[in-house]
């Protein structure tokens, strides 16, 4: 059975199966609605239902509220249609310029960054190159078929190599293949380059980055991006981690702060041995402590799905900030099957 779907204000419209969801199938027929994680975690494909009704799928129940349900909100990655629907959402037009594409790459380079976290280089056949905006992702391709999300840690100005951060994940299905398994020379395939978290150029506003962990990595590819572009907007970066050794490029953010990016490492269980003076706690707050009003900003965050909801309901609702001016991709993990 298929259902037709209206977005507004774009007037766009499109066919959906009844087992796929919105997202998969505007993504089909060329229309790109925001998202990030894909799997009802982070809120970003949250948009109305302003007509029909929706099977809204499983989701993480902080994405997605009984109150924002009940007022017709869905998660797009998550929704199907039990109707023909008219919907509205923003569509990112400027996605629409870039082909995904399933690539081969072979392993070029290896470098354990921390204890849990691996660095991969990936270079593609002769002759080829990914085009990309900063900030997305690619989906490695497992050996069952299964997909395995990272952030592309490069610019695409430094294309030659894509740059992976891989945390090794206790129980995680790819993560430990990395670590035990994977060496220089190996061919692993790609789908991508996918999600929308990229740096939206055509803004003035000051931006904060925030990022916990590796979500480091899409945050690195966007600064080193707006840099390189000779972005000239006001920029303060806040990476939040346990422990000293968790900030695993350190130094690649001090030099940022030599360039004129503003840099704020935030630490929640420092250990002694740290000797650690910095700030503490954790890093979505420490934004909150240095802005009083973020009505006037932009923030993009990256990270765990915990961080990335919290400064999404902390800096709207309790310092201004445009519900349309926080971009984000929130990090799932897939467990061992």
């Amino acid at each position: 059975m298929k259902f037709n779907v209206l977005i507004q204000p774009s007037g766009h419209s499109f066919p959906v199966e009844a087992d796929e969801t919105i997202l998969d199938a505007a993504n089909r027929h060329g229309f790109n609605l925001p998202y990030g994680c894909r799997n009802g975690a982070c809120g970003v494909c949250k948009g109305r239902v302003l007509e029909g009704t929706v099977e809204h799928g499983q989701h993480v129940a902080g994405a997605l509220t009984a109150a924002e349900r009940a007022a017709g909100q869905a998660l797009f990655c998550c929704a199907k249609a039990t109707s023909d629907l008219v919907i509205e959402s923003k569509e990112i037009g400027a996605v629409s310029q870039i082909s995904v594409r399933m690539l081969p790459s072979r392993v070029e380079r290896m470098e354990k960054l921390a204890p849990d976290v691996m660095a991969l280089w990936l270079k593609l056949p002769a002759n080829e190159q990914l085009q990309f905006f900063a900030g997305q992702y690619i989906d490695i391709l497992t050996k069952e078929g299964k997909p395995r999300s990272f952030s592309l840690a490069n610019a695409p100005h430094e294309g030659e190599l894509l740059e992976l951060h891989i945390r090794n994940i206790a129980g995680g299905s790819f993560t430990q293949f990395v670590f035990e398994e994977l060496r220089v020379r190996d061919i692993l395939r790609f789908k991508g380059p996918l999600g929308t978290f990229f740096l939206r150029e055509d803004s003035d506003k000051p931006i904060i980055f925030v990022a916990s962990g590796t979500g480091f990595a899409p945050i690195k590819a966007i600064i080193e991006h707006a840099l390189y572009i000779g972005i000239q907007r006001p920029m303060h970066f806040y990476w939040g981690a346990r422990v000293l050794s968790d900030l695993y490029m350190l130094e690649r953010a001090r030099e940022w702060e030599t360039r004129g990016i503003k840099f704020t490492p935030v630490l929640s269980d420092a250990l002694p041995e740290d000797g650690w003076t910095g700030r503490t706690g954790f890093v979505h707050q420490a934004v909150m402590e240095d802005y009083a009003d973020l009505s006037g900003h932009q923030v993009y965050a990256c990270g765990a799905p915990v961080v990335v909801e919290a400064a999404h309901r902390d800096y709207t609702t309790q310092r201004r900030l445009p519900e349309d001016e926080f971009f984000s991709d929130a990090f799932t993990f897939a467990p061992k099957s």
